[in-house]
């Protein structure tokens, strides 16, 4: 399972900023103009909305679970959420866990 977290955290970093780097490169950092396209529209504030909830889930996720696995970095997996998103921040818990897991397995 290692191989499938690892790629998809591949994709899960490719495929959200295949969509939003060629609008950084039109606007740059504009974040007036982010939240002000963000909230264009019921569509947009509902699918920014959804993914707001869900990376707040899935970092409370990561701190519980991993702090009951003892999964250590928790960080890295968080901040790769607030930074790319869910896509990537889910899988690569995913892959710390199993890692974690088979390292565990190996010494018992």
């Amino acid at each position: 399972m290692k191989y499938v977290y690892g790629l998809l955290c591949i994709l899960g970093i490719l495929a959200p900023f295949s969509a939003f780097a060629p609008w950084l490169f039109l606007h740059g950092l504009d974040l007036i103009r982010l939240y002000e396209e963000v909230n264009a529209d019921p569509l947009a504030s509902f699918a920014w909305l959804d993914v707001i909830v869900s990376a707040i889930v899935l970092i409370i996720f990561i701190l519980y679970e991993g702090k009951k696995l003892g999964v250590r970095y928790l960080w890295l997996p968080i901040v790769s959420t607030m930074m790319v998103g869910v896509s990537f921040g889910l899988p690569l818990f995913l892959l710390m866990r199993e890692l974690h897991a088979e390292k565990e397995r190996a010494h018992s």
